[in-house]
């Protein structure tokens, strides 16, 4: 079984697309990197990854591609041929990647029509260690998903991108990861749809650093800041202009592939936040209600 390697970008279509490139460079703390072919790229400063986020304008929100690396060509080869012996439905064959990385990939939906790219050979940034007090994403950390089946999603991941099972809650959440991370992926029953991204600070008081970021630029707080238990990072939510749910987080437990052993926690109502703070603020709500993502099976623009 091969495994890509990383969660690299998200890539969104927005209806406002000045006021989200104002929301993720100016106030959230990404690098614009590029504007080519009416997409706008941006980079975190502490990852190499060529771009985290994608940006294009379109009259309807959606998710246009979750993409993810690989080692090498032959991996992105072998992964192709895992998704097509799946059953997959593919986008791309392995071939150049068009855009300002360039790279080798491929293209392919998963069972519930989100479109994956995985890519390797791209030209990498020169990332650089955080100053205190900075409060900017060292990187993406991981997306969570909704799906209607989403154990069969998860099982997907596991045989075609290679993910390993980390922890389960109950029977309703399941955290998947592809390196040392805890999670890069983690899928909750709902409507097929993307329900945030997260991204790595360097420590709760940069999380902390960066809320207080949010609350000058008037981006009211969503739900935190808590510490989950399974991962057991903090976290601190916001929604974008555009309704892109999106949180700084923490802390991400690292896991040791040899020693490591899968945890099925209780779902108790508090499972989600051991603090018990997330919820003092009165009004906090943790997402809005998942509806279908409207990328679904659309080939990215």
């Amino acid at each position: 079984m091969v495994s890509v390697t990383d969660l690299q970008f998200v890539s969104l279509a927005v209806p406002d697309l000045q006021a989200e490139r104002d929301f993720f460079g100016k106030v959230w703390g990404l690098t614009e990197v590029a504007d080519a072919d009416g997409k706008v790229y941006f980079a975190a400063e502490g990852v190499s990854h060529p771009y985290v986020i994608v940006l294009r304008e379109d009259a309807e929100r959606k998710t246009d591609l979750v993409g993810f690396s690989a080692a090498s060509k032959v991996d992105v080869d072998a992964v192709f041929q895992q998704a097509m012996d799946a059953g997959a439905k593919a986008i791309g064959e392995p071939g150049p990647i068009e855009g300002p990385a360039g790279g080798y990939g491929c293209r392919f939906f998963d069972p519930d029509g989100h479109a994956l790219q995985v890519a390797c050979n791209q030209t990498q940034r020169e990332s650089r260690a955080l100053e205190k007090g900075e409060a900017i994403p060292i990187g993406i950390s991981h997306v969570v998903f909704h799906s209607p089946d989403h154990k069969a999603l998860a099982e997907f991941y596991q045989n075609v991108l290679g993910f390993r099972l980390s922890d389960w809650i109950g029977e309703f959440m399941v955290f998947l990861r592809c390196n040392s991370a805890h999670h890069r992926l983690a899928i909750l029953p709902g409507p097929p749809a993307l329900n945030h991204i997260a991204f790595d600070v360097s420590s709760v008081d940069e999380m902390m650093r960066g809320l207080a970021r949010m609350h000058e630029n008037e981006v009211k707080l969503s739900w935190g800041p808590g510490r989950h238990t399974a991962g057991n990072n903090t976290f601190s939510y916001f929604v974008t202009p555009n309704g892109n749910v999106v949180e700084y987080t923490s802390d991400l437990e690292e896991v040791d592939d040899e020693t490591w052993v899968v945890t099925r926690y209780e779902a108790t109502p508090s499972i989600t936040d051991q603090w018990g703070t997330g919820r003092i603020i009165t009004g906090n709500i943790p997402h809005a209600e998942a509806k279908p993502d409207k990328g679904l099976w659309q080939v990215p623009a």
